[in-house]
């Protein structure tokens, strides 16, 4: 590494992290509800044994969340803010899908979201002062988002797209698309039409 280099970093800031305002900024509710939610998330919606999907739903619906009929929330997943969920009829949620939903984050009808992908809407502003900075996540119906990615705050996934494993989603992206990459960009079409126009 050359020594100019070397100089120009210790005029690097550091921001301090005690002073970083907003750490409960998203929360929305009372803080004995935020914990409350905390020891259920952990009995029944995190817990990795194979209780009841309808249980796992009849709690997330008595801490606030919107959950559309027959939707199957499988074991291991977490919920940050439950009031800050909504999710369509007959959706699918896989094990191990982490909502950080510091927004809110809605989900339409007939999605697949499926095992150990994260969906964050918190960031901080990294060239201030860290404080928290919030956006919500659209998914419109029909979408299938793969095993293992990560969909960003601000994202919006269009009708009928499938976005491939490993994948970063963090704009939008266009209905019917196959996208993938990091981040993730349409690559084909899912459905083609039978009768050309």
């Amino acid at each position: 590494m050359d020594e100019g280099h070397d100089r120009d970093r210790t005029d690097v800031p550091v921001i301090p992290l005690a002073e970083a305002p907003g750490e409960r900024a998203s929360w929305d509710r009372p803080r004995w509800v935020v914990y409350g939610w905390g020891v259920f998330e952990l009995l029944f919606v995190y817990n990795p044994w194979q209780i009841s999907s309808a249980l796992r739903v009849k709690v997330l619906r008595a801490f606030g969340a919107e959950i559309g009929d027959g939707v199957i929330f499988r074991p291991r997943t977490r919920v940050r803010f439950p009031w800050k969920l909504s999710i369509g009829d007959d959706c699918w949620i896989g094990e191990g899908v982490w909502f950080h939903n510091q927004d809110r984050i809605a989900i339409g009808h007939d999605s697949v979201i499926s095992q150990e992908t994260f969906l964050t809407t918190g960031s901080h502003r990294h060239r201030s002062d860290m404080s928290l900075v919030t956006r919500p996540i659209m998914i419109e119906p029909g979408v299938w988002i793969t095993s293992r990615c990560m969909v960003l705050g601000g994202a919006t996934v269009g009708k009928s797209t499938l976005v491939k494993p490993m994948s970063v989603v963090d704009g939008p992206l266009e209905a019917n698309v196959v996208a993938e990459g990091r981040p993730a960009r349409a690559v084909g079409i899912r459905f083609r039409s039978e009768h050309p126009a």
